[in-house]
């Protein structure tokens, strides 16, 4: 593990329709680059806990997405524990948090079962890989007052860089992908530019948000190296430097040279 080169925080590799899934693990493989993959639905925890133990340097989240929670329920939990318990490469609780971008009409019912498996992620003694969309006052409300004892982590991380010395201050780390090569990504390279090195995460949320050169095209896992130049770029240091001090980050959070 502390050869590590890059761990990439959320991959959804296991989506990729363009890119032939086998290639694009290899890819990353070949680079150093371990990849966290995070469940979706009540089902997906399934899949995702079979996918993972196919591939070296595969890790994963079991969790349900805000979108899904309709269809979480009590027996969701004692699922993600008996597969928490079998599979030593479960590492975190995701993808989980708040979206009110789609649909405000169950906001409640979003705001109870993030709690519910914010509880489960300290039971468990894992991190949190959390999703927020147009959600971020809640979504901080929220942890402020429920976490306890698991380090959380802000996916693909699209608040102001007050906001995020907010967050920080609580002790949560950013992640940032594809966004931040973004031409006009002003919120994003100026989180990316300002934020302590010591609280900063590396993700591609591939297949989706494809850095450039790459932007409108499908995403995979080792595109993550465009993400560390471009962060390398704005805090005018070197892509190495980015890489190993997210990289300690990360073994940090999910205690991987505890193994």
């Amino acid at each position: 593990m502390k050869n590590t080169y890059i761990i990439n925080t959320h991959s959804h590799v296991n989506m990729l329709e363009e890119i032939n899934i086998d290639t694009a693990i290899s890819n990353a493989q070949k680079a150093g680059i371990i990849t966290i993959v995070p469940s979706t639905t009540v089902n997906d925890i399934f899949d995702v806990d079979k996918f993972i133990q196919q591939y070296n340097d595969v890790y994963g989240y079991v969790g349900v997405f805000p979108e899904e929670v309709r269809d979480f329920s009590d027996k969701t939990l004692s699922d993600m524990e008996n597969l928490i318990k079998n599979n030593k490469k479960i590492i975190g609780i995701g993808e989980v948090g708040l979206d009110y971008y789609w649909d405000k009409s169950f906001k409640d019912l979003q705001k109870e079962v993030f709690i519910k498996q914010i509880d489960f992620a300290n039971q468990m003694n894992l991190p949190l890989n959390i999703h927020s969309r147009e959600a971020h006052l809640d979504t901080l409300e929220i942890l402020k007052k429920y976490n306890k004892n698991s380090k959380a982590i802000l996916h693909c991380f699209s608040g102001s860089l007050e906001f995020a010395k907010e967050c920080i201050k609580e002790g949560i780390y950013i992640a940032l992908g594809g966004v931040v090569t973004f031409k006009n990504a002003i919120k994003a390279k100026e989180v990316a530019a300002n934020i302590p090195i010591e609280y900063l995460l590396l993700e591609t949320d591939d297949p989706y948000l494809a850095p450039v050169p790459y932007r409108g095209k499908e995403n995979q896992p080792i595109y993550v190296t465009y993400v560390a130049q471009a962060i390398a770029n704005l805090r005018n240091t070197t892509t190495e430097e980015i890489a190993k001090s997210t990289t300690q980050n990360a073994e940090r959070i999910f205690k991987f040279n505890a193994e």
